[in-house]
């Protein structure tokens, strides 16, 4: 009995949803311009491979 009203409950909510449909639509970033994308993740995956050899030259310049 509680499955089947939990199930109910669940298959309702997904049909009241009213966000759109398809790839790429439940993303918080657009996809549609590809070159912007690639140079954001670029920065972004970039940035986060850098920062410790960043941080460890400037702790060998500090001394």
């Amino acid at each position: 009995m509680l499955e089947q009203s939990v199930g109910r409950f669940t298959t309702s909510e997904v049909c009241r949803s009213h966000c759109e449909e398809g790839p790429g639509k439940n993303l918080s970033f657009s996809v549609e311009i590809k070159w912007w994308l690639l140079v954001r993740m670029t920065l972004y995956f970039g940035s986060e491979f850098a920062a410790p050899f960043f941080t460890v030259r400037l702790q060998l310049l500090k001394k």
